[in-house]
Formats: C-alpha cells, sequence, structure tokens
C-alpha cells in the first residue's frame, strides 16, 4: 500500500469515528430530549387534569352549599326555588330538584310548580346506580333538550337526619370548560381537548363549534380506559398525525388530552441528522483532497530515502540533503551519520565480543570458587565433628583434674588449659560459620541484651551512609536459639539491606512479643517473640521476592554474594521452629521479619564465662545409657558421669544402644552423641527411644550434624560441652520431665 493510500486511510480512520461518534451523540441526546418533552407535555396534561376535578369540585361546593338550605327542612320549595334561580343565574347554569327515582320536582328554566318537566339524563341516573344513593355524581356529556346544547351535570344527595330526601344537580353548557382551555396558551399546532367517559368531546382549544359532541378514536379511549394516563400516536378528528398525551382526572373520570403534532417532536432530530450528514460529507471531501496533495508532497523525499537505505546496506556513504519534511530530514540525517559510525561500530563490536569472553571466563572462575567454598564448608563440617570430639575429651579430662586435685598449682593450669580449650572451640564455631554449616549450640537469651550486644557488629556490616535504629520495648520474653546462629542471621540481612541502598538510607530492627492462637503458615499456635528489619532500599520485583529463600540464589554480581544470607537466615529461623517471611516492594524497601518462640526454660543466672566445678554424686542419680562412638571422650565422660551419681552403661552406637535397651532397660537417661557410624545416628535413637520408651530422658551431644533433631522434649548439647552443664541438665531434665520414673530408685540388677 503506497502513502497517498495510507494517508487516505489515515484521513478515514479519523474522521469516520469521529462522525460516527458525533452522530452517537445526537442521537442520545435527542431521545433524551424526547424523553424531557414528553415528561413535561405529560406533566401539563396531569395538572389540567387536576385543574378539571377541581372545576368539577367547585360546582359539588355550590350544590352542597345549597342543599343544606333551611328552606328545603321547611319544605318551603317556592322560597328555595327563589334562591336556586339566583345562584343559577350567577353561575349561569341549571339547577333541578328531583326526588329518590329521578323525577324533576324543579327545574330552574321552568316556572314553580310545574308539572310536566323532563327525566335527569340517562348518564347521571346510570352512574348514580353505579356509585350508590350518597355520593357526588358527574355526568357524561348530553344534549339538554331545554337549553337545546351540549351539556353536563352534576348532582349530590339532599339528606336530613341520615335519610335521604332530594337529589340536587346543576346542568351546564360545555362551552363553560373552554375557559380552562383558553387561560393556557399552547404552542401553535397543538391542541387541548377533554373529553368525558364516553369519549365525546366537550372542549376543544381548536375548532370547538366544530368537534364538541364528536367522539375520540376507539383506540384511544380503550387505552385511557386501561392506563389512566400515557400517550398514544395516532390522528386527530380532523385528520393531522399527533401524538395524543392523555390524563384522566381521578374524581370525575374525564380527560384532559394535549395533542402535539408529529412533526413537532421530531422535527429537530431530522434537522440535526441532515446538518451533520452534510458536514461529514465536506469533511470526507475535504480530507480526501488534503491528503492526495499531501501524499504527493511526501512520495519524492521518501523514495530519496529508500535509495539511501539500500546503500547504506550496502555499505555505501550515505549523503544527506534537506527535503522539507521535517521527519524525513531527520531520518536521513541519521542515516548519514548511520554510515560513518559503521566502521566504528564494527570495531567496538569486536572489543564487545573480546570482553565478553573475558567476563565468561570470569564468571566461570566465580564458579568454581563458589563450588570450592561449598566443598569447604563441607569439609570444615566433617573436621569440626571431629575436633569437637577431641576437645571434648580434652574438656573433660580438664574437669576430672581439677575434680580429682587440690593442688593450686596444678589447678591453675588446667584452668589455663580449660580456656584455651574454649578458644579453640570458637574457632570452630567461626570455621563452621564460614562453610555455611549450622551448629547446634541452643541456650536461652535475653534478645534485647542480645541485640544491643551486636550493635557495633552490625554497625561495621554498613555504610558510613547507613542509619541503624534498633527500637526494643521492655518485657520482651527469652527466646532458646543459637546466639552465634542469630547474629550470622541478623548480619547477612543486614548486609543485604546494606547492599541495596547504595546511596545511603537506613535500617530499622524492632521487636515485640506475639501471640498467635491459631497456626498461621508454618507456625503453630502459641508465643513468639517477632524481631523485624526494615531497609529504605530499591526493594525486590515479584519475580526476585519469590526466590529470595533459595539457596544460591543472587541478583549480585559475580563475587559479590553466594546467595546464602537469606537461606541462612530461613533455616537458623525454621531450626528453633519459627519462621522467616519477606515483603518487599520496588522502590518501598524490604521488611524481614523472624518469629522465634518464647523459651520454654528461664534465663540462665549462672556466668557461662566462669568453669563449673565437677558435680558429686546425689545419691542414686539413675540409670543412663551413654552412647558415643569416640572411644577417647568415652572413656572420659563415662566415669564423670558415673562420679556424678549415675549408673552408667556404654555403647558405640546406634544398633547396640537400641540392643541394650531392650536387654538391660529401660533407662532413666539416654545420652547419645548424634553422629555416629552406622545406618542410625543419635537422632533416629532418639526417635526410637521416645516412641518405644516415653518415659526415659533423652539428651543429644553433638561436634556437626547436617540433620538438626526435630524429636519433641529431646535435649541437645553442643560440643565440646562442660560436663557440669550436661549432668544439670540431664537432672533437669528428670526433674521436669512429665512421666519420667523416680530418679532415686534402685535399678535393676
Amino acid at each position: 500500500m503506497g502513502i497517498r493510500s495510507r494517508l487516505l486511510v489515515l484521513v478515514f480512520s479519523i474522521l469516520i469515528p469521529s462522525l460516527v461518534g458525533a452522530g452517537l451523540v445526537i442521537y442520545y441526546v435527542y431521545h433524551a430530549q424526547q424523553q424531557s418533552y414528553r415528561t413535561s407535555i405529560q406533566d401539563l396534561g396531569n395538572a389540567m387534569a387536576g385543574l378539571l376535578d377541581k372545576e368539577m369540585t367547585e360546582r359539588i361546593k355550590v350544590l352542597d352549599t345549597l342543599a343544606r338550605s333551611p328552606t328545603i327542612s321547611d319544605n318551603n320549595l317556592e322560597g328555595f326555588y327563589r334562591f336556586a334561580q339566583e345562584v343559577a343565574a350567577n353561575h349561569d347554569a341549571v339547577i333541578i330538584l328531583s326526588d329518590a327515582a329521578g323525577r324533576q320536582i324543579m327545574n330552574t328554566r321552568r316556572p314553580f310548580g310545574e308539572t310536566v318537566l323532563p327525566g335527569m339524563p340517562e348518564s347521571i341516573l346510570s352512574q348514580r346506580q353505579k356509585l350508590g344513593p350518597l355520593p357526588p355524581v358527574v355526568s357524561d356529556i348530553y344534549f339538554a333538550p331545554l337549553s337545546k346544547g351540549h351539556s353536563f351535570a352534576v348532582q349530590v344527595p339532599v339528606e336530613r337526619n341520615g335519610r335521604l330526601l332530594y337529589y340536587l344537580s346543576t346542568g351546564s353548557f360545555t362551552s363553560q370548560l373552554q375557559k380552562l382551555l383558553d387561560d393556557h396558551r399552547l404552542p401553535a399546532g397543538w391542541i387541548a381537548t377533554i373529553i368525558d367517559r364516553q369519549g365525546v368531546v366537550a372542549a376543544r382549544s381548536l375548532n370547538p363549534d366544530k368537534f364538541v359532541g364528536a367522539s375520540a378514536d376507539k383506540t384511544l379511549l380503550r387505552k385511557i380506559i386501561a392506563e389512566k394516563q400515557g400517550s398514544n400516536d395516532g390522528v386527530t378528528l380532523d385528520g393531522t398525525p399527533v401524538t395524543a398525551f392523555f390524563s384522566q382526572a381521578p374524581h370525575s373520570e374525564w380527560t384532559f388530552l394535549v395533542s402535539v403534532p408529529s412533526s413537532a417532536l421530531t422535527g429537530t432530530a431530522r434537522q440535526a441528522t441532515a446538518f451533520v450528514a452534510l458536514v461529514a460529507l465536506l469533511l470526507l471531501g475535504l480530507g480526501t483532497a488534503v491528503a492526495a496533495v499531501i501524499a504527493r508532497k511526501t512520495a519524492k523525499p521518501l523514495e530519496d530515502l529508500r535509495r539511501a537505505a539500500a546503500d547504506l546496506g550496502e555499505g555505501k556513504r550515505v549523503g544527506w540533503k534537506p527535503s522539507g519534511v521535517v521527519e524525513i530530514d531527520t531520518v536521513s540525517l541519521e542515516m548519514a551519520r548511520a554510515s560513518e559510525q559503521i566502521r566504528s561500530a564494527k570495531a567496538d563490536l569486536e572489543m564487545r565480543v573480546a570482553e565478553a569472553v573475558a567476563t565468561a571466563e570470569r564468571s566461570q572462575k566465580a564458579l568454581l570458587q563458589s563450588q570450592k567454598l561449598e566443598a569447604l564448608g563441607r569439609l570444615t563440617g566433617g573436621i569440626a565433628h571431629d575436633f569437637n570430639n577431641v576437645m571434648q575429651t580434652l574438656t573433660t579430662g580438664l574437669q576430672l583434674i581439677l575434680f580429682a586435685t587440690v593442688e593450686p598449682r596444678v589447678r591453675q593450669t588446667v584452668e589455663a588449659c580449660q580456656r584455651a580449650v574454649e578458644r579453640s572451640a570458637e574457632l570452630t564455631r567461626q570455621l563452621m560459620a564460614f562453610g555455611r554449616v549450622q551448629e547446634v549450640h541452643l541456650e536461652t537469651v535475653d534478645l534485647a541484651r542480645q541485640l544491643e550486644a551486636i550493635r557495633p557488629l552490625l554497625i561495621g556490616g554498613l555504610r558510613s551512609d547507613i542509619d541503624l535504629n534498633i527500637a526494643l520495648p521492655p518485657g520482651l520474653w527469652p527466646v532458646t536459639v543459637d546466639a552465634a546462629q542469630l547474629e550470622l542471621a541478623l548480619l547477612n540481612v543486614a548486609i543485604n539491606a546494606r547492599d541495596a541502598m547504595p546511596l545511603g538510607g537506613s535500617v530499622s530492627i524492632s521487636a515485640g512479643n506475639l501471640t498467635l492462637t491459631e497456626a498461621a503458615g508454618e507456625l503453630v499456635a502459641g508465643d513468639y517473640v517477632r524481631i523485624t528489619v526494615t531497609d529504605t532500599g530499591e526493594g525486590m520485583p515479584p519475580d526476585v521476592l519469590s526466590k529470595a529463600l533459595d539457596p544460591f540464589f543472587t541478583t549480585k554480581p559475580v563475587g559479590r554474594g553466594s546467595g546464602m544470607g537469606l537461606p541462612q537466615a530461613y533455616g537458623f529461623a525454621r531450626q528453633v521452629g519459627g519462621s522467616l517471611a519477606i515483603d518487599s516492594l520496588p522502590g518501598r524497601g524490604t521488611t524481614i521479619a523472624f518469629h522465634l518462640p518464647r523459651a520454654i526454660e528461664s534465663l540462665p543466672g549462672r556466668n557461662l564465662a566462669l568453669p563449673q566445678p565437677m558435680p558429686g554424686p546425689a545419691g542414686s542419680s539413675g540409670t543412663l545409657l551413654y552412647v558415643e562412638d569416640d572411644p577417647l571422650v568415652s572413656s572420659v565422660v563415662a566415669p564423670a558421669l558415673r562420679a556424678a551419681g549415675f549408673e552408667v552403661r556404654e555403647a558405640a552406637n546406634a544398633a547396640d544402644a537400641i540392643v541394650l535397651l531392650a536387654s538391660h532397660g529401660p533407662f532413666d537417661v539416654v545420652f547419645s552423641d548424634i553422629v555416629m557410624p552406622g545406618q542410625s545416628t543419635g537422632i533416629d535413637l532418639a526417635e526410637h527411644v521416645r516412641t518405644r520408651y516415653p518415659e526415659t530422658v533423652v539428651v543429644l551431644a553433638t561436634g556437626y550434624s547436617e540433620r538438626q533433631a526435630a524429636v519433641p522434649g529431646v535435649k541437645i548439647l553442643a560440643k565440646p560441652y562442660d560436663v557440669a552443664d550436661a549432668v544439670a541438665i540431664i537432672r533437669n531434665a528428670m526433674a521436669t520431665e512429665p512421666g519420667v520414673r523416680d530418679t532415686a530408685r534402685v535399678p535393676d540388677a
């Protein structure tokens, strides 16, 4: 399709919808005006029907006044006749007194005492029969025999002491109703008409002498009877097409008509439609002519532009010359510049390819480095297990020496060795943190103190242009966590926040107590402490947020992150029975919420920095099955447990322990390592004991485990542990665990 055709299509695509829209608007406005027009005409008919009823009511009031005349009560009909003649003369009407059967007794248009009088109009009698003896009655149109004109009558009863004596009627010419129409000037061509119940014309604003007494269209009359008010399309008595709006008066049941010529209702819309059509044709013609002229002026520069594009594709130099069309000149100029830039772009492309290759090599190296770190983490965990067993042997042996000697110099030397062992344990925990290995070292901590203690660590992880705010309310519940892993989790979150705020910002840490009455997501019902970390950084889009907790997922450049920060924090929270949730929106920052279960135990009161004395025997502490695969560890821990008063049996693995449980059990306590040779671990053994021997206390110890204990009621000790701590935990568990047997009993032989 050529440029000329496209311009024509463009013109038509703009004009035609605009014209169609204008037509729809005119159509809507036309119908809205029609509805408003019809409503106003109907309101006029309703008002005129009300005036018609008012006219009839005035006549009824006059008759009611005459009916109360004392001359009737005194049976002075001649006096009443003179009074009625005066009233009739004032109202240009005839007043008739008749008996209950409808026979006239007195007629003001006839001398008093005349006995030959015409009967009452048939419509009065039929309405009286229809409505009963007492209500006022309005007749239909009738031809009066005495006055020789179209008339109508109104009749009321005359009562005395609840007894019907007479009927009093007034007859009036229909011409008196003409004043109702003359008082309201209607637009030219409109016709106002009053008809009775039978459709006989009583008054008409146009040619009343010709049409009074004529009957209206039967279709219109049926519609009036059915609907009481509304409109009807038809013709007038003189054949003019009209829309007749009718309203029936509720009391007299006569109807007022307003007939509007059909041309008056539709003429405006037809004129507007014709005008719009004419304008549309003019606009289409003008648009076509303008499009043709512009197309001719545009075609040649476009052809020049096409040839320039072909030259550019062939690598030729493209010149530039103005054409007078701004857009085409702009494209032509850019093509000329592009031809000059192609050569430099080729060289630049070669350089970019070289850089991409180098980047790929760096990415490969980074991947290899990440894999090495992962392998180092696993290696670190394995070494930590063996190293912790060695330190456990040293710790317990040193405690036994302290227990056995009172020599001051020996005790000083042993205490120095104990401090060295504790330092070695701390170095082991740092190595495990470097290798991303979760260590089980649970303790009940005061969150407020813990968060304040790690404030310097967090500040060191942030930049100087980032503010750190910590807001902690009083009365925070304690939690049982691995303090080192809590510090690492918060540090990882703070570092992520730092990297999300390259231009600076703030990190806010707050906490509060929370009670869940029912399960919510990963959390069961219970008491929790909620810790929130909020930053003012860039936030995360939904696709990144959905993967934020995936191991190794990161949006940072290669070498800037391993993708294990948030997964470590999530693993820490789940490890202690809590959860971690992330709320983030692009441009709105990120909020990370930890939910940590409230600690069952109270905060420890002892000073953990001081070595505890070796516990002495407390009578019979009960039977204890000690499970440890490392003979160095068992050679020093088992005697220490015996020295604490326990009757100890030893097993080298979980399978041997299960055999001893079956042959010599049940035991009061099972104290087992987690990582052992064989198919079963200490966790599997704990699950077996809790299932088969629910009264037995289970305590597990480990220096490293990729599988965390999830057995309810099982205590966890981290190697190397203080034997005094181990004995205290075992005794406390035996004292508080529901269902545990009396620990002072004599063990079975």
